[in-house]
């Protein structure tokens, strides 16, 4: 089983409707309980800055700050984690204006927010989430890319990397004649990022897939049948520099119909995933709102227990309002299933009795109002 990763106090400063917070943990589950805007999803919100990127909400720093912070935000944390224990600190208090947020480690500054991957792995459902195969095909390659992220964090630097490019590229083509030579030398890096980013997508489907296969257990949730399409289709098997070579001569056959449009019309930015039901062979678009719940609980699940198989310690995960949806002996199942994964979990939800198959291997916290009770 992977080693456990759990957090042993939390601290919060001027984090939403939070002036303070100070909690103490051990290594058994979270659940939070209270009324609806009581501050649950909050500090869900909160833990999730432990990973890279702007949370679990994507919320712009300064909608994160409580209303009348005088300097920011500041989430703490210690962790029993990868790396053995770590005191985290990050946020927005005293930040440079225009800043991003900041990040210590064991009170020393972080290079990058990318090193919080080496100390723990944040992995998260929400109600939000719960469109996604519903939604536009962008909703489906942001879950697609977190899911990658949590294997590899050079993924994010890869996909920004490239969107900077693109928007280059787009202006250059905007002008009334553009130095041939930029847009090439531009087209040239797209081609190299893109390619990588499909690629790290694709051995993602690839992992998952072959997990599914290995434990088809017939459990109380459906596994999920994954693939790609919207770039390079015609392409499968072709190494790298082909692929590149592929993508290249696409971007600079398109620059015509690509400046027409105000946009580029090609590459891993068009990318959608494909998700079917595997059981029952059928789109997860075209089933029930409750398999769809189910599938995509499957699908969190399938994919922390790859997290946990390939670094070897199992992930922190954020589980909002899990339990609204699902049936008691799924509800049972759930826990079941996460408590097997070996990790800490965060769960929400407003009435406790909900929770009551955790029983002991869960610590239960009322959350009213921003404060926090045993």
């Amino acid at each position: 089983m992977p080693h456990k990763v759990y957090l042993t106090r939390l601290k919060l400063n001027d984090f939403r409707n939070y002036a303070t917070l100070s909690l103490e943990l051990d290594q058994r589950h979270v659940v939070l309980t209270g009324e609806n805007g009581a501050g649950k999803t909050n500090l869900m919100e909160a833990i999730s800055f432990l990973s890279p990127g702007r949370g679990l909400r994507r919320a712009a720093y300064a909608d994160v700050a409580r209303v009348g912070a005088a300097d920011g935000f500041s989430v703490f944390a210690a962790v029993e984690g990868m790396d053995g224990p770590v005191e985290i600190g990050t946020g927005t208090a005293g930040a440079e204006e225009g800043q991003s947020r900041r990040l210590r480690l064991n009170g020393t500054p972080a290079r990058t927010v990318d090193e919080l991957t080496d100390h723990l792995r944040v992995l998260w459902l929400t109600p939000a989430m719960d469109g996604l195969f519903t939604g536009p095909s962008s909703d489906r390659r942001r879950f697609l890319d977190r899911l990658v992220l949590s294997l590899d964090p050079e993924h994010g630097r890869r996909a920004s990397e490239f969107d900077r490019a693109m928007r280059s590229r787009n202006r250059l083509l905007s002008e009334f004649r553009p130095d041939p030579a930029w847009l090439t030398a531009i087209e040239r890096e797209m081609a190299s990022l893109g390619v990588s980013m499909a690629l790290a997508r694709l051995e993602m489907l690839g992992l998952l897939t072959a997990l599914v296969e290995r434990n088809q257990d017939g459990g109380s949730f459906p596994s999920a049948s994954l693939s790609l399409a919207g770039f390079l289709d015609d392409c499968h098997g072709l190494p790298a520099y082909d692929l590149e070579e592929r993508y290249f001569s696409r971007l600079i056959d398109g620059r015509a119909r690509d400046a027409a449009a105000g946009r580029t019309l090609d590459g891993p930015h068009r990318s959608d995933l494909l998700i079917r039901h595997r059981e029952k062979d059928m789109e997860a678009e075209r089933c029930s709102t409750g398999e769809q719940k189910a599938l995509l609980v499957g699908l969190v699940l399938a994919h922390a227990r790859l997290v946990g198989d390939m670094t070897g310690h199992a992930p922190v995960l954020l589980l909002d309002e899990i339990a609204a949806h699902l049936d008691q002996g799924r509800r049972a199942a759930l826990f079941d299933r996460v408590d097997e994964l070996g990790g800490q979990a965060f769960m929400t939800g407003t009435d406790r009795a909900m929770f009551e198959a955790l029983g002991e291997r869960a610590c239960h916290l009322t959350v009213a109002s921003g404060r926090v009770s045993a």
